[in-house]
């Protein structure tokens, strides 16, 4: 595109507190408190310049959510520049948060079909096409839009890239109440809860067709068409070690009992985040009028979609940056989340969003988003800081 190969002199800018605008807890809540979180008022370009001297290598998770290139003039954002611009905007600033990604971090980005594609594309020719992750659709709307020339627009992306796709893996999702309604202990075994399955298998193999004899006496066979998935001797190993249920009778046809302990503890995640699981767009207008009702954003993320995100790329204590911060959305949750956290926001909601947010967070007052789902008190604290003017003067030639 024009003006692919153009790269911006970046002057290395240094950051510099007003401390009048730092916040932080007045006592500790927990050990655990984190106080050197950070927030950025100024260009993102020239901020993450700025933090590469120290954090280049030591971001676990980005999270960024860019203007979408609509061709609709939101509030808060130029959402409507040319295609060219947007992919050099975006190019920029990719480049530099590639450099602060940590070898086991990750990258997610929220988009749309806007300009979605040509993202994806790019930040395979960035990141590398090898470590695209994956497309993970987020339905973030449950109204059909009526009034659509085409479609109704219900889902945006979140394109998944690893810096070093070898080695990273995501954490598993929390099993949920609905997950564990299959197990019980019928039997008090000391291994705990367990649940079970078939014993025979529907690819018959003639060699493990043989009778079993039940602890009642009753001599059974695997259902015609199948035979037993164990061989004579593991079927007997398995007897032996009480992994098979003959019923409370003892008469039933033989079940394997899977044990929860045995299960991993979690589940792998897909790439359809449905709105009930991890909330909609207003879901999240509702939590930014919670601290700001006059200037509503018109596309917030939901507290617990950013939840999602930093459970499967980060563990307490790790760094989550997002450049784009908007509403603060990211901020508030890592921060409850007990992650270090880094916002850089331009914008003058800044001032009228992010720092009113956070300062609820920090009190313990905002109980709304993920609080009562992670019991979140309070605590912490972050540290304000602006870009320092240009140590540089152009003269007259330039």
């Amino acid at each position: 595109w024009i003006g692919k190969d153009e790269q911006p002199k970046l002057e290395p800018r240094i950051l510099l507190e007003d401390p009048e605008l730092s916040y932080h807890a007045k006592e500790r809540v927990t050990e655990n408190d984190i106080f050197d979180n950070r927030l950025i008022y100024g260009d993102n370009l020239l901020a993450l310049k700025a933090l590469e001297q120290e954090f280049t290598g030591k971001i676990k998770c980005i999270y960024i959510d860019p203007p979408y290139n609509t061709g609709n003039a939101f509030e808060h954002y130029d959402d409507g520049v040319e295609h060219s611009i947007w992919l050099n905007m975006m190019k920029h600033r990719l480049e530099l948060l590639r450099n602060l990604l940590a070898e086991d971090g990750s990258i997610w980005i929220s988009i749309d079909d806007d300009e979605g594609h040509y993202l994806k594309v790019m930040c395979d020719e960035i990141f590398g096409r090898s470590n695209f992750v994956a497309t993970c659709v987020w339905h973030k709307k449950h109204t059909r839009s009526n009034d659509a020339k085409w479609f109704s627009d219900n889902h945006d992306f979140i394109l998944v890239w690893a810096k070093n796709k070898n080695i990273w893996r995501p954490n598993l999702l929390p099993r949920t109440e609905e997950s564990l309604k299959g197990y019980a202990n019928p039997d008090n075994d000391p291994r705990g809860v367990w649940t079970s399955s078939p014993c025979h298998a529907k690819t018959p193999n003639p060699k493990d067709i043989y009778p079993i004899i039940t602890p009642s006496g009753r001599v059974v066979m695997p259902p015609a068409g199948t035979s037993w998935r164990f061989s004579k001797e593991k079927f007997e190993e398995l007897i032996a070690d009480n992994r098979i249920w003959f019923g409370p009778d003892g008469n039933n046809i033989p079940r394997f009992k899977r044990f929860l302990s045995d299960v991993q503890d979690g589940f792998v995640p897909t790439t359809l985040w449905f709105r009930d699981e991890v909330g909609d767009n207003q879901e999240a207008k509702k939590e930014v009028k919670a601290f700001n009702n006059k200037e509503v954003f018109s596309t917030p993320k939901p507290e617990r979609l950013i939840q999602r995100i930093i459970h499967l790329a980060t563990n307490e204590g790790d760094w989550v940056l997002d450049s784009f911060a908007g509403s603060g959305t990211t901020g508030a949750v890592a921060h409850k989340m007990r992650r270090r956290w880094i916002m850089i926001e331009l914008g003058e909601h800044c001032h009228t969003h992010i720092i009113p947010r956070m300062k609820q967070v920090i009190d313990g007052t905002d109980q709304g988003g993920i609080s009562k789902a992670v019991n979140w008190k309070g605590g912490g604290g972050f540290r304000y800081y602006k870009l320092a003017p240009s140590l540089l003067k152009k003269d007259k030639f330039g």
